[in-house]
């Protein structure tokens, strides 16, 4: 069997110019990068996205096991099948971090013929944009430092400085450091720490933004660190936020790829969904909606974490109304679920299906609530069985579900057509009557019990003393209104990424709050979710390379 890598090197890749003419993108709004991928520039976006909309579909998942849902695959999968089919659709991913790509993942482009290409680009630097996300974060630690240096004539304490540097990479040593260390014209002492790109506030300003003059208020609103008096010192206090701005004026602008099949994809952005909130830009899902009837879009990991958040930060902020949400599951993942060993997954297990599927059936209702109808996607793995086949689609029908069979990853548009029809219904339909889990004027504290008792299905939450300072002190500062952001495992409904299944009375255990004000919500740590993770025993890095031609090698 051929693997991702292979099946994106045999596909012939048309110019770039072509997928933006068939996405009716003139030529003159295009930024090229190369042959296969290009910016689009801020003027046709600006133009393009204030048309009247196409439908919004999201695409999520069960929690995550070892044996692998299809996210991304099913995405793409699902926009060609929608193309196929008639309908201009358009495909919105987030870009892929180079820790999860030399950490665990290898890559994050889909599999097989459900791909964005080219692939290599996409998954390592692609245009640059996370490079420059970094480079405005780090230019934000530096103008504090140098402003603590110089006198620091704003009153910033030193030992109340919130905001950390941060890099694309896992490196679970630069969680917590010192810095100015070595003598007085080093620069002053203090404690620091690295959080990963994808966690960082500059990552969820730059997803939020609607476009430019936003992009800069965003990022001025952003604190930095308090005085001595408790009052916040924000990046505008320390003169950063246009020279942040300038760094990311060019990234703003959306990028432009396709798919395997030839269908427009903008992959722009990439928060993560366990330590941020896991969406693609906003200008980009506002561009393929002026672009399209339909579009296609993904938020990351478990629906409790990435389509949550979607719905409560994304979909809140910007206005928008998911018509449909698709969740993918797989057989195999299902049985893990239901306690079956990666080793023996091979094997028929009926009763281990009905067992796991308990985690399928929370999403589906955990989603309900929104008022967003439900379609399921089975990626089809050639060891399910008919008998656990029928027991996925028997629970779901309980809940008057569809669940789908799809083999987009070998056969492309036409393994998700039957998909992509229950979708065209739904949207046809018009059943969606979307609403945010929680109302804006709920305070904070009251805003993550509703998460974790009606998403989480915990009993309660668990809040340090501090902690319930800190929401009590934001609430009196302006910002009570604002969504809440639950960073913790991707792995289950809990705090605990052993508990796997359809945990419930359990309390959420939450360490810590950040404030973004900029991003405009409050990020709750909770358990032991690292905001900055570390490589595994065997990181994927071990296995990528370049092969004899000099092309890269190792990427999946």
């Amino acid at each position: 069997m051929a693997s991702d890598l292979e099946i994106a090197r045999k596909a012939t890749l048309r110019p770039i110019q072509d997928i933006a003419a068939r996405a009716g993108i003139p030529d003159d709004a295009l930024e090229p990068y190369g042959k296969y991928k290009a910016k689009i520039g801020t003027a046709f976006v600006a133009e393009a996205s204030a048309r009247p909309p196409g439908a919004l579909v999201l695409v999520t998942g069960i929690s995550p096991t070892p044996a692998g849902e299809g996210k991304t695959t099913t995405t793409v999968g699902l926009g060609d099948a929608l193309n196929s089919l008639g309908t201009r659709t358009m495909i919105c991913l987030r870009e892929p971090s180079l820790g999860p790509c030399f950490g665990v993942k290898g890559g994050a482009t889909g599999g097989g013929y459900a791909q964005v290409l080219p692939m290599e680009d996409i998954n390592l630097h692609f245009t640059g944009d996370f490079h420059a996300i970094t480079s405005a974060n780090n230019l934000l630690s530096a103008m504090v430092d140098n402003h603590l240096y110089w006198g620091n004539e704003l009153g910033l304490d030193p030992r109340r400085i919130t905001w950390r540097r941060a890099m694309d990479m896992n490196d679970r040593n630069l969680r917590d450091c010192v810095v100015g260390m070595g003598g007085a014209s080093q620069g002053v002492v203090r404690e620091d720490g690295f959080d990963i790109t994808v966690a960082s506030e500059v990552m969820a300003v730059f997803c939020l933004a609607k476009d430019l003059q936003d992009l800069q208020d965003r990022l001025g609103r952003m604190i930095v660190g308090r005085r001595r008096d408790g009052t916040a010192v924000t990046a505008r206090d320390v003169k950063a936020d246009g020279a942040m701005a300038a760094l990311l004026r060019d990234a703003l602008s959306p990028n432009l790829v396709q798919t395997i099949e030839g269908s427009p994809a903008l992959v722009h952005g990439g928060p993560f969904a366990n330590i941020a909130h896991g969406c693609n830009s906003l200008v980009a899902t506002r561009l393929g909606l002026g672009l399209s009837d339909v579009v296609v879009t993904e938020a990351g990991f478990g629906a409790d974490l990435g389509a949550e958040k979607f719905f409560d930060i994304k979909a809140r902020m910007a206005g928008l109304s998911p018509a449909c949400c698709v969740i993918v599951a797989t057989v195999r993942a299902l049985k893990m679920h239901g306690g079956v060993a990666k080793s023996d997954l091979g094997r028929e297990d009926v009763a281990a299906v009905e067992r796991g599927v308990v985690n399928l059936a929370r999403h589906v209702e955990n989603v309900h609530k929104f008022g967003v109808p439900v379609v399921v996607a089975l990626n089809r793995f050639t060891s399910d069985t008919a008998a656990e086949v029928e027991a996925i689609r028997a629970a779901m029908a309980r809940l008057d579900t569809q669940a789908i069979l799809c083999t987009h990853w070998g056969d492309g548009a036409a393994g998700a057509q039957d998909l992509a029809r229950a979708v065209q219904a739904r949207i046809a339909a018009g059943a969606a009557r979307f609403q945010p889990l929680y109302p804006d004027a709920m305070p904070l504290a009251d805003k993550l019990r509703t998460i974790a008792r009606e998403i989480y299905r915990a009993a309660d939450v668990s809040f340090p003393a501090a902690v319930l300072q800190k929401l009590a002190r934001w609430e009196a500062e302006g910002f009570g209104h604002l969504p809440v952001c639950v960073a913790k495992t991707q792995y289950s409904f809990s705090a605990d990424p052993t508990a796997l299944g359809a945990p419930s009375g359990h309390v959420l255990p939450v360490r810590d709050v950040r404030l973004s004000a900029g991003a405009g919500f409050v990020v709750a740590v909770c358990g032991e979710i690292m905001t900055m993770p570390g490589l595994p025993r065997r990181p994927a890095a071990e296995t990528i390379g370049l092969d004899a031609e000099g092309r890269i090698d190792g990427l999946f």
